[in-house]
């Protein structure tokens, strides 16, 4: 992997960030690609003085014509909250994106990621879920425009594989958290945090009872460099998650006691199309990349939770707080 020019769009989002900084870490060459509707130059900012890190402010909306290696594609707003602000946008990011991104692929001859999701399963009518399962996806609800853009960047991988040669990778990522993640994404992990160290209510969609399975940023960024360079043969999709799975409202409690929080758990509708469970099955991860987490979700937690507490400290949004301990035995 050492060596090449890499090109990773959305690179200063939550997962892209990380990315590229395990990138420049190996010795290579990044370019990250980012126009900061959801990403931050904060994530960025320790690479800045890397003469092997450089940032471009690029909408994948538009053309792109640059030399590298390998690209990575995991342009485009991933909560809910953001994607569903502006969901002609999203769309267009993940179709249009697609088509820009590989036809530089085919261009250069070169290899390209697609950070694909678990969404394209919708509401899963099979549990856990395996790449083989179709899906249960509304194609008109308020999250289509995320669900169905990223199955439709999936179909434009494959036919740009059969029908021009180009080497693909495609990933479905499931439920990831860790820092970097943006405080009012929206999103059940920081969420969850941001309220405890707030000390407000934290707020828990439908009874609870519904389930989700989070692996931790640092496990989903090895998986997608162990999944790049793979032989051209490994195309994919493949699965990569944390098949540990837990109830929303076990993980609220579990964060309220490593946060020390005196926060309550308050109960809100349902989100439409919210899924009910979500499970990665992992066989193929763990059988074509040897690849499975290793990091515990009380350990992944608790780094999460320093963090988010430095972020807010910084931002003069809470009191400092002193969270000794979190992190040990696990």
């Amino acid at each position: 992997m050492m060596g090449k020019r890499i090109l990773v769009t959305g690179g200063a989002g939550f997962i892209g960030s990380h990315l590229c900084d395990r990138l420049v870490r190996g010795g290579n060459d990044v370019l990250c690609v980012d126009n900061f509707l959801t990403g931050s130059q904060a994530n960025v900012v320790h690479l800045l003085d890397s003469r092997h890190f450089e940032v471009m402010r690029h909408d994948v909306t538009t053309p792109l014509d640059v030399e590298v290696d390998q690209i990575y594609n995991l342009a485009c707003p991933a909560s809910p909250l953001h994607y569903q602000a502006d969901p002609v946008r999203t769309t267009k990011t993940s179709v249009l994106g697609a088509i820009n991104l590989l036809d530089l692929a085919r261009q250069l001859g070169v290899p390209i990621l697609q950070a694909s999701t678990s969404e394209v399963y919708g509401d899963p009518e099979v549990h856990p879920q395996p790449e083989s399962y179709l899906g249960h996806v509304n194609a008109i609800g308020l999250r289509a425009c995320y669900d169905e853009g990223k199955r439709c960047a999936e179909a434009l991988f494959f036919d740009y594989h059969r029908q021009h040669q180009v080497q693909i990778k495609v990933i479905r990522i499931f439920n990831t958290y860790g820092p970097n993640m943006h405080p009012e994404d929206g999103r059940a992990v920081s969420n969850f945090i941001v309220q405890a160290l707030r000390g407000e209510d934290i707020t828990v969609y439908g009874d609870g009872h519904q389930t989700r399975s989070f692996c931790y940023i640092d496990d989903l960024v090895k998986a997608m460099v162990t999944m790049m360079n793979t032989d051209g043969s490994v195309t994919g999709p493949i699965n990569i998650g944390n098949p540990d799975e837990i109830h929303i409202a076990q993980l609220a409690k579990l964060v309220i006691e490593m946060t020390r929080s005196r926060s309550k758990l308050v109960h809100k509708a349902l989100p439409v199309d919210d899924p009910r469970q979500r499970r990665p099955d992992i066989a193929l991860a763990r059988e074509v990349l040897g690849w499975e987490p290793s990091v515990h979700l009380r350990a992944g937690l608790a780094r999460t939770i320093r963090y988010f507490d430095e972020l807010l400290q910084v931002d003069g949004t809470v009191k400092a707080r002193v969270l000794a301990g979190i992190g040990t035995g696990l």
